[in-house]
């Protein structure tokens, strides 16, 4: 009887998040699950003990990605990487990971971008906006002020084609602002963001911005580098005061795109 009612029980949370059509297994709404989550993480996927950047050089002055039937050449500012307060200025494994999971998505038939409207936080080097465009989203992909120039340019290069399914625009946005009209009139169908949970000090400002973006129908996904569990612990627990929170298990993304250093959220406002 009380297996039976363990497996009812473990049934119960996984549940389909906004607009992604698999199950995912919801994060409990109480005190402890944002460290037991990072316990859980910590624990099985072991993140210290594999090799970072698997999928990406950050000496190297570009990255070449095949995605969406396109070579994406995204450039890269490895000098700015030493320089304190800089982000942005290079790659990191879970952006690959979580531009190649919305391929992989899309083509499986579990996610709709073609003519959604879709929002990317912290654009860095733009690969993520990048692949969301090409696979038909009407994207805005943001930064601060002084990222901008590197993102434009990689937004020139690699959707000049004529064959680009979707569009991309480059907006300045500072996390706590209030964001401009057309990012929230309407919504945003997704919001996404790679390695964007990375000091405490930024997920006041990052949440508050989550809330403003996002409506009923918003699906926010996004991925981060498995560097410290106290900075994530604390990100779930303020984010499961606004949000519903999933994790999409590494048997979802792209089979050819996954690491233990990585890990990916889908969330929901409540």
């Amino acid at each position: 009887m009380a297996s039976s009612t363990v497996a009812e029980s473990e049934m119960e949370e996984e549940i389909k998040l906004g607009s992604y059509g698999v199950k995912v297994r919801v994060l409990r709404q109480d005190e402890e699950s944002a460290a037991a989550e990072t316990m859980l993480l910590w624990g099985i996927q072991q993140p210290t003990f594999s090799k970072p950047n698997s999928f990406v050089s950050q000496s190297s002055l570009q990255l070449n990605l095949d995605a969406c039937g396109h070579y994406l050449s995204i450039l890269q500012s490895p000098s700015s990487l030493s320089t304190p307060g800089v982000t942005g200025s290079v790659m990191w494994d879970s952006g690959v990971v979580l531009g190649k999971f919305l391929e992989h998505a899309v083509d499986s038939g579990l996610l709709l971008l073609h003519g959604k409207k879709v929002v990317e936080l912290g654009s860095g080097c733009g690969l993520v906006g990048c692949i969301a465009a090409l696979l038909g989203a009407q994207v805005t992909l943001t930064d601060l002020p002084d990222r901008l120039r590197l993102l434009k340019k990689n937004i020139e290069t690699n959707l000049r084609h004529g064959n680009v399914r979707g569009s991309a625009v480059v907006k300045e946005l500072i996390w706590g602002d209030d964001p401009d009209q057309d990012l929230i009139d309407p919504f945003p169908d997704y919001v996404l963001g790679s390695d964007v949970v990375y000091s405490e000090g930024a997920v006041v400002d990052l949440l508050d911005t989550l809330v403003q973006l996002c409506g009923a129908q918003t699906t926010i996904f996004l991925a981060g580098e498995l560097r410290n569990d106290a900075v994530l612990e604390y990100f779930l627990d303020a984010a499961m005061k606004e949000f519903v929170v999933g994790r999409v298990e590494q048997t979802q993304w792209h089979p050819e795109y996954c690491s233990p250093r990585v890990a990916m959220y889908v969330l929901v406002k409540k």
